[in-house]
């Protein structure tokens, strides 16, 4: 049972300007909560216990935030000071939290619900069915993405992952991945993107994927956002 997660919360936002020049991302309104909220929320509800969140990015509201709301997570606040860390190196600044277990990585920006619940399960389940996999992704075929611009990240096949055909990706990352920290072994490089450690997996054949089934919801544009308010969270 994985009991520690990361949160991705340190990112510009650019494609929502202007709504994020004075508020970082994750602190959008998506109905009643916000898109960091709802994220801890979703954690809460997969038992986890114990959080870290990366900032940079007007980082000083979420501190502010997560001090002024209550949550039932124990959760850490890593600043990435001087510049931001991307992806691969933000998660590498906190990988000390996580005392060698395998861990959550999730982006907020995905309007996470109960139905993933089931879905997170498998994901643990494909993880740990032997010791040479190293990293789960959950990913949805881009026809079920509410953003129809997406071009695709990867293709699937017997549940690993690849890039082999790459004019014709067809599944979509979701933005929540189960991994172990020793996939991180050989980096020590500040700044880099997690993409790196999925390609170095992919050579492998090491990255593992489990197929969503549930409507891909995701703030990636300001022109979506809208959409996304105005079809399903609508006062």
């Amino acid at each position: 049972m994985i009991k520690k997660a990361m949160i991705l919360a340190a990112g510009f936002g650019k494609r929502i300007h202007p709504l994020t020049l004075k508020h970082p991302k994750p602190l959008l309104q998506i109905g009643s909560e916000t898109l960091l909220s709802n994220t801890l929320k979703f954690l809460e509800l997969s038992e986890i216990k114990d959080v870290v969140i990366n900032v940079h990015y007007l980082g000083e509201q979420i501190f502010s935030y997560i001090k002024n709301n209550k949550f039932n997570l124990n959760i850490n606040i890593v600043k990435e000071k001087d510049k931001i860390l991307d992806t691969g190196g933000g998660v590498l600044n906190a990988i000390n939290y996580f005392l060698n277990e395998p861990f959550l990585i999730i982006n907020p920006d995905t309007v996470w619900n109960s139905y993933y619940l089931k879905e997170l399960k498998l994901m643990e389940k494909t993880l740990f069915e032997n010791k040479k996999k190293k990293c789960s992704l959950l990913v949805v075929n881009k026809e079920k993405s509410f953003d129809q611009s997406f071009k695709g990240d990867f293709n699937l096949k017997n549940n690993l992952i690849n890039r082999e055909d790459g004019d014709n990706l067809n599944y979509i990352y979701t933005g929540l991945q189960i991994i172990k920290p020793e996939a991180f072994n050989g980096f020590s490089e500040e700044v880099f993107s997690i993409n790196r450690i999925w390609d170095k997996l992919i050579q492998k054949n090491e990255l593992y994927g489990v197929k969503s089934n549930i409507s891909f919801l995701h703030v990636s544009t300001l022109d979506i956002y809208k959409r996304l308010l105005e079809k399903y969270f609508k006062h």
